[in-house]
């Protein structure tokens, strides 16, 4: 049975970004961690119950509409949804292009929509974009609009998201992480409607398990020269995302939304005005 005065904070994804955020924004509510994998899950749950948070898990499938639903739906009978911290996805090393379309892209549409039709008045949420957003050239008024607006079962058939034009996984990241961004700014109106507010955080290279494989991997040079020549020198850290997470889903963030927040230590400035700009 609903406790309706139990407040629920969902997060999407147990990397170590999702935990660092509700960790700022979870005392006193009840967390909801759901994840693909429950071995995931399961150990971000002891980490946060051990430290004082009340947890219960999930799994959860974000390119199944079937499980973001049955996922909204657990989180209502636990109480009411007051914070949505969405951090699932994978990486360009980590899935083909038609993965990461139907996973960082579509999903994310599909998390916003359900969630977007429980979250209670006062509520907030967080979607974890990503630098790469940044770095895709600027394209058609037409295609911002219909990654932005496009429902949620035919985003996935916009001609130039089809594969015959995206033909590698680093470009579908780009253009999944641009449409993160451009879905959560036309969100934040129908999230307004009740009262609530989304934004998104653009992370740089942050150093989590997942960023150590990655400059472990065949793209760890050009991660290396990345923070080797950015404006602060160096990676980021789970925690400095997750203050900005608090921010963004706090009060004194309850100016903001349909943002996107850009946290990169100035590799993006770097990729568009200093030594990463492309050679002509």
């Amino acid at each position: 049975m609903k406790n309706s005065s139990k407040k629920v904070i969902v997060l999407i994804g147990a990397g170590s970004i999702g935990q660092a955020i509700a960790r700022r924004v979870g005392a006193g509510k009840h967390i909801l961690l759901a994840d693909l994998r429950p071995e995931n899950s399961d150990a971000a749950a002891k980490v946060l119950s051990e430290a004082g948070f009340e947890i219960s898990t999930a799994i959860v499938d974000v390119s199944s509409r079937d499980s973001v639903y049955a996922l909204a739906k657990k989180a209502s009978e636990i109480g009411s949804v007051h914070g949505l911290i969405h951090a699932a996805g994978v990486s360009p090393s980590q899935a083909t292009p038609a993965t990461i379309l139907k996973v960082d892209l579509y999903g994310t549409a599909l998390v916003l929509e359900a969630f977007g039709e429980i979250i209670e008045e006062g509520g907030s949420g967080v979607v974890i974009a990503s630098q790469s957003g940044h770095r895709l050239p600027s394209l058609k008024p037409d295609e911002d609009y219909a990654l932005a607006t496009t429902p949620t079962e035919a985003l996935l058939s916009i001609p130039f998201l089809q594969l015959d034009q995206v033909k590698d996984s680093l470009h579908a990241y780009q253009l999944s992480k641009r449409g993160n961004s451009l879905r959560v700014k036309a969100e934040a109106v129908r999230w307004g409607t009740r009262g609530a507010r989304i934004n998104t955080i653009s992370p740089g290279i942050i150093i989590t398990p997942l960023a150590k494989d990655e400059l472990a991997g065949p793209r760890g040079d050009g991660y290396r020269r990345m923070i080797e020549i950015s404006a602060v020198g160096r990676a980021g850290t789970p925690d400095e995302v997750g203050a900005v997470g608090a921010l963004l889903m706090g009060q004194d963030g309850a100016f903001i939304t349909g943002s996107d927040i850009l946290m990169d230590g100035g590799v993006t400035s770097a990729y568009w005005y200093g030594d990463l700009a492309p050679k002509n």
